[in-house]
């Protein structure tokens, strides 16, 4: 319905890649039929159009494809189920009263009035300014997602002898696929003294390829005026200072950052929803609702994930509970918070709000071995897992059953924590 350049939409969602097409179709299959997608980039798909590489789906879908054969799976049943979508489209507010303000070539600057909101814009990388190195602005310099666009979309090489700093799972891709298109990669530098990626990303992109990663190193210099002409790396000390005497100079014409992913939050920002200090994410409940009633968060906009497939599952997770709210059948019986101990650095969601079965998301603050985690409310554990492992770059979940969660008070808090196992 549009009157005044002002549309109507029961739900509007923000984000036309996997988390925003997963929300979509989860809505539509729980009965709602008036949902419009808003995404800025000219298709559906998000990143993962740019991802060629497979490893996608293994969860979902029980099989491994590419990132594109992915979003097509999503893509596909937004097309067959009809739902409206809005391409070229750049959302620029989204108010407390789910009032999303929009602009486009067609319709120029337009408001859709919603009942509920679902934000999955997903997540920017890490930039050389916010990196603080020293050295001039040469070209040949990029993040390692730009990197990856010129080479899988465009088929432009940015270069033939590359450095990578920081062993995001970006980073380790474009690592192989640099090195697969001709390109010599000379190291993998890591500010910490473990890899922030999938070990099986470590073992596939960097071992395969007798690729060296070296861990607690940093690029202290950049050389080069108009083009990139070399590097200096050095070795750090624990507190990720650069120690004097162990600088090397590794002759390049290209640096790629994989130095982590930020959520893409100013719209979650400017509307006033609270944000978490450490995911740079919404504060969310066990539905993903923000605490702005009717207004949810899903996908890397919400906190990093590792798999794709955790992203589809997280945001069928919000797309349900939205439907839920415009029918006024949400359930706020609970007000459960949940605090971690500094080795499990955060979870989401942050509070529960319902005892219904609940599937937490956290990640560790260093590697582990030989733990359980453990959760507590007050002085009776809930639960204990054993893992023999556990590391920063891979996302660990626990499952809260709704007799656990029945159990606790009403507003009592949970604790998580990551304990030795006594031998």
């Amino acid at each position: 319905m549009e009157k005044n350049n002002v549309k109507r939409a029961d739900l509007v969602i923000i984000g036309g890649g996997p988390a925003g097409m997963s929300a979509a179709v989860a809505a539509y299959e729980k009965g709602l039929r008036d949902i419009l997608i808003l995404e800025r980039d000219d298709a559906l798909g998000g990143i993962l159009r740019q991802c060629i590489h497979n490893g996608f789906g293994l969860h979902r879908f029980g099989e491994e494809l590419t990132g594109p054969e992915y979003a097509y799976r999503y893509e596909k049943q937004v097309r067959e189920y009809g739902i409206p979508f809005m391409l070229n489209t750049m959302v620029i507010d989204v108010d407390g009263n789910k009032v999303v303000t929009a602009m486009n070539r067609e319709c120029g600057i337009f408001k859709v009035e919603a009942k509920a909101v679902i934000l999955a814009m997903g997540c920017r990388e890490r930039p050389k300014g916010a990196l603080n190195i020293a050295g001039c602005r040469p070209a040949g310099i990029y993040t390692a997602g730009t990197a990856q666009k010129f080479v899988n979309m465009k088929g432009l090489m940015p270069g033939r002898e590359v450095v990578i700093l920081g062993s995001g799972d970006i980073g380790l891709i474009m690592a192989r696929r640099m090195t697969l298109e001709g390109a010599k990669v000379k190291a993998v530098c890591e500010l910490m003294p473990y890899s922030g990626g999938l070990a099986r990303n470590i073992e596939q992109c960097l071992n395969d390829f007798d690729i060296p990663l070296l861990l607690s190193h940093t690029v202290v210099d950049i050389h080069g005026k108009e083009r990139l002409s070399a590097v200096t790396i050095a070795k750090v000390d624990e507190g990720r200072r650069p120690i004097p005497g162990t600088e090397t100079t590794i002759p390049c014409d290209t640096l790629l950052l994989s130095c982590g992913l930020i959520p893409e939050n100013e719209l979650t920002k400017a509307s006033g929803i609270e944000l978490d200090r450490i995911t740079g994410g919404a504060r969310v409940d066990g539905d993903r609702e923000t605490d702005i009633p009717g207004i949810f968060a899903c996908g890397n906009v919400l906190h990093v994930h590792d798999l794709v497939d955790y992203v589809s599952e997280e945001s069928v997770i919000a797309g349900e509970a939205a439907v839920r709210y415009i029918n006024g059948e949400k359930s706020h019986g609970m007000a459960l918070k949940l605090v971690t101990d500094g080795k499990i650095r955060y979870t989401v969601p942050q509070r529960i709000s319902s005892a219904e079965k609940t599937k937490v998301y956290f990640r560790v603050s260093n590697v582990y071995r030989d733990v359980k985690i453990t959760v507590k409310a007050g002085d009776r554990v809930l639960l204990e897992k054993k893992k023999q492992k556990v590391a920063p770059g891979e996302m660990e979940t626990v499952i809260l059953t709704p007799d656990m969660l029945s159990s606790c008070d009403k507003d009592e808090t949970l604790a998580f924590s990551l304990e030795d196992i006594k031998k």
